[in-house]
C-alpha cells in the first residue's frame, strides 16, 4: 500500500481515489494531536492503522514537533510502544491544547 504525506495527514486510497486509510495530525505551537485514525473494514486486521500512527509518529519527531494523541487506536498504540513520548493524550488534552 502506497500512504501519501500532505502536512497534517498521512493517507491511502484506492483506485477509485477513494480513502481507504487515513491519520490526521493537526499541529499547533509545535505540538501535533493525532487525532483521527481510518482504516476502510476490508483491510482492518492488517496492522495498517499501526503503520500509520508510526509514520504520523515519525514524522512529527522528524520535523521537531511533540506528540500528543486523542484518537482511541493512537492512544492505545502509544501505550503499547512508550519508546515514543507523548506530552498528552486523551480528549481533555486535546481540548487543552486546542484553547492555547
Amino acid at each position: 500500500m502506497e500512504f501519501i504525506t500532505e502536512k497534517d495527514r498521512i493517507y491511502a486510497t484506492d483506485a477509485d481515489g477513494n480513502i481507504i486509510a487515513e491519520v490526521t495530525f493537526p499541529t499547533k505551537d509545535g505540538v501535533s494531536i493525532i487525532d483521527h485514525t481510518f482504516v476502510d473494514p476490508s483491510l482492518r486486521g492488517e496492522g495498517i492503522a499501526a503503520r500509520l500512527v508510526k509514520l504520523a509518529a515519525e514524522k512529527i519527531i522528524s520535523e521537531g514537533n511533540k506528540l500528543a494523541a486523542t484518537c482511541t487506536y493512537a492512544v492505545a498504540w502509544f501505550k503499547r510502544h512508550p519508546e515514543y513520548h507523548l506530552v498528552a493524550c486523551g480528549p481533555s488534552s486535546c481540548r487543552i491544547d486546542r484553547r492555547n
